[in-house]
C-alpha cells in the first residue's frame, strides 16, 4: 500500500478545470481514458468491465419552456448496454449540488424517450459528480445513491437512477491511499496537489491515465475556441444565479448590495453583458457600467 501525504500545490494546470476535463474525457477519441475512469468509479471488473462507450460531444439541452433553465453537460457517454453516464465537475460550492445533479439527471433521462416510444425504452442514467469542496456528511470520499425502500434498503425501486459524488476534499484527507485501487490512481492524477513523482508512478501503472495525461498535455497548449468560451460563460451564468438565489434565501439583508456588486464584477469579468448582470443582480445598469 502506498501512503500519500499532502503536498503543496504543483504548478501544473488543474485537470479538473472544466475546459481541460472536457478535452481529456468528452471528445471523440477520448474513449480509452473515459472507459478506464468509468470502470474505476463504478467498480466494474471481470465480466462487468465496460469495454466500449459512445461519447456524445458538445451536449447541451436548450432552455426549458417552463422554467427557462438550460443544461450544459461536461461529459455524456452511452455504454454498450445503453446506459447513459453524465459526468459533472464542480470546483466551487454553489449551494445547489443535490438539486443540480438531479436536474441534470432528469434532463438526460427525459430526453432519451422519443415520441411514440414505450417507457421501457428509457435507459438507466448514471450521474457522476466530482466536487472540489466538502459536500455531504461523513468521511467517505466516494458515495453512491439509489432509490431504495426506507425500511428495507435491499429493495431498490429502479436501477434507472444512480448518483455518485467524488469528493476531492475528503480524498485529500485520507491518510492511506492504495494505488492498487484504480479509483485511487485516478484521484491522485486529478489532484493538483499530487507531487510529480507520484504522478509518474500512477502513469506507469495505468495505461488509461497515461492516455489522459497525453491528451491533457495537448489540451493545455490549445487556446479556447469560440464554442468553449460560450460554454464556460453559460455555466458561469447559472452558477451566479444560484449564488445570488442562495444569498437571498438566507436572508442576508445586511451587506446584500456588496454581495451583488461582487457577483456583478465576477460576471462582467467572465464576459457576460451588463444587461444580463442587471437581470441576475437587480443592480441599476448605471452602477454596473461603472464597475
Amino acid at each position: 500500500m502506498e501512503t500519500i501525504n499532502n503536498h503543496e500545490p504543483s504548478t501544473r494546470p488543474n485537470p479538473l478545470n472544466d475546459y481541460l476535463f472536457f478535452k481529456v474525457m468528452g471528445e471523440k477519441g477520448d474513449e480509452p481514458q473515459l472507459i478506464g475512469f468509468l470502470n474505476a468509479v463504478l467498480g466494474r471488473s471481470g465480466k462487468e468491465l465496460i469495454e466500449s462507450v459512445d461519447i456524445m460531444e458538445n451536449t447541451s439541452f436548450e432552455k426549458d419552456r417552463i422554467n427557462g433553465k438550460s443544461c450544459i453537460l461536461d461529459v455524456l457517454a452511452i455504454l454498450q448496454d445503453g446506459t447513459k453516464v453524465n459526468i459533472e465537475v464542480q470546483l466551487r460550492n454553489e449551494y445547489n449540488m443535490d438539486r443540480r445533479s438531479l436536474f441534470y439527471w432528469s434532463k438526460v433521462y427525459s430526453k432519451s424517450l422519443n415520441e411514440g416510444e414505450n417507457y421501457r425504452e428509457l435507459p438507466d442514467v448514471i450521474t457522476i459528480n466530482i466536487v472540489d469542496f466538502d459536500y455531504l456528511p461523513g468521511e467517505k470520499f466516494h458515495t453512491c445513491f439509489h432509490l431504495r425502500e426506507d425500511d428495507d434498503p435491499s429493495i431498490v425501486l429502479t436501477s434507472a437512477l444512480e448518483v455518485h459524488y467524488v469528493n476531492m476534499v475528503k480524498w485529500r484527507r485520507q491518510k492511506e491511499k492504495d494505488l492498487a485501487v484504480p479509483l485511487h490512481r485516478w484521484l491522485t492524477w486529478f489532484d493538483k496537489k499530487s507531487p510529480p513523482e507520484l504522478i509518474e508512478e500512477v502513469l506507469s501503472m495505468d495505461t488509461a491515465i497515461k492516455k489522459a495525461y497525453e491528451r491533457f498535455g495537448c489540451a493545455t497548449q490549445q487556446e479556447f475556441d469560440e464554442w468553449d468560451l460560450k460554454r464556460r460563460q453559460e455555466k458561469a451564468h447559472w452558477d451566479m444565479v444560484s449564488r445570488l438565489d442562495y444569498a437571498r434565501e438566507k436572508g442576508e439583508q445586511e451587506g446584500q448590495e456588496e454581495k451583488a456588486l461582487e457577483i456583478a464584477r465576477n460576471a462582467l469579468a467572465k464576459g457576460l453583458t451588463p444587461e444580463f448582470v442587471h437581470d441576475i443582480t437587480g443592480l441599476p445598469l448605471e452602477t454596473i457600467e461603472r464597475i
